[in-house]
């Protein structure tokens, strides 16, 4: 994380500056707890905010983020891209399911922000395993642990909001192939086990389960994601794009067909696995 403390400082800065002292506390959480931040990783922080956001504080921490995250550097610093979350605590503690989220910043959304959509409050099953990961993750930014923020979320309502994500993933999986294999995994993972783990130690248990055939895709998809080599590289031709794993130089598409057989095999064990436990 020290390398990166100075954006992260950023972000607090204008958490702070944006939402005064109505900032309950802030957690780092995702590939810089669960398993060491990749060279493709974001920043994910999560802010829990002591009442619901203004339309004013909305375009405020927008405006602050865009200038903020992004890949490579800003202002003469290195740069990663930053996904940050803001809840109203109120709407998450008690827990209750289906949870609200305030505010999201992403970076796959800056084209929209750009354009001048500002994000918007709304219902979020995806907050379920965010904030198990969370609490997981106990690493505190500003304010006290998550235990003493954030209310465990039952496992009933974990498993049922990472089976309701699985459409948007597939409807992601051309333009977003590495992440989306590596999130299928960790559904499928989370399902059996019960726990929920690092993308590459997610694929690792995936990989041991799956026919040989289904394996290579995912193997490469974990090899980019932990910045080694690309798998499909020709190690005889240093110009070879696939040699690349920064953000936009990997590309799957004569690999699509392999893809779409690996997915059908991992959805059909999660469906198994949502049936099994009468989702």
């Amino acid at each position: 994380m020290s390398d990166h403390r100075p954006q992260l400082d950023q972000v607090l800065r204008l958490v702070h500056d944006v939402l005064g002292a109505e900032v309950a506390g802030v957690c780092l959480h995702g590939s810089a707890v669960l398993g060491g931040l990749r060279p493709d990783s974001d920043l994910d922080v999560f802010v829990v905010a002591r009442r619901r956001m203004t339309d004013r504080e909305r375009r405020n921490l927008l405006h602050g983020l865009l200038g903020i995250s992004g890949r490579g550097a800003r202002n003469g610093e290195p740069a990663r891209p930053v996904e940050l979350i803001v809840v109203a605590q109120g709407d998450v503690r008690p827990w209750r399911y289906p949870p609200r989220c305030e505010f999201l910043y992403g970076e796959w959304l800056r084209e929209e922000f750009e354009r001048g959509e500002v994000p918007a409050p709304a219902v979020m099953p995806d907050l379920a395993p965010l904030i198990t990961m969370v609490l997981l993750g106990d690493t505190p930014l500003f304010g006290p642990p998550p235990a003493q923020l954030l209310d465990p979320v039952p496992h009933e309502d974990l498993r049922r909001a990472i089976v309701a994500g699985v459409p948007e993933l597939l409807a992601d999986l051309a333009s977003d192939t590495r992440n989306v294999l590596l999130t299928l995994a960790r559904v499928w993972t989370t399902l059996a086990t019960g726990t929920v783990t690092s993308k590459d130690e997610a694929a690792s248990w995936a990989l041991d389960r799956l026919p040989d055939r289904r394996r290579p895709v995912l193997v490469r998809a974990r090899s980019l994601h932990l910045g080694g080599r690309d798998s499909l590289a020709d190690p005889a031709d240093p110009a070879d794009p696939a040699d690349s794993v920064g953000a936009g130089s990997e590309s799957w598409d004569g690999e699509m067909p392999a893809v779409r057989a690996h997915v059908d095999v991992v959805v059909r064990a999660i469906e198994q696995l949502a049936e099994r436990d009468g989702h």
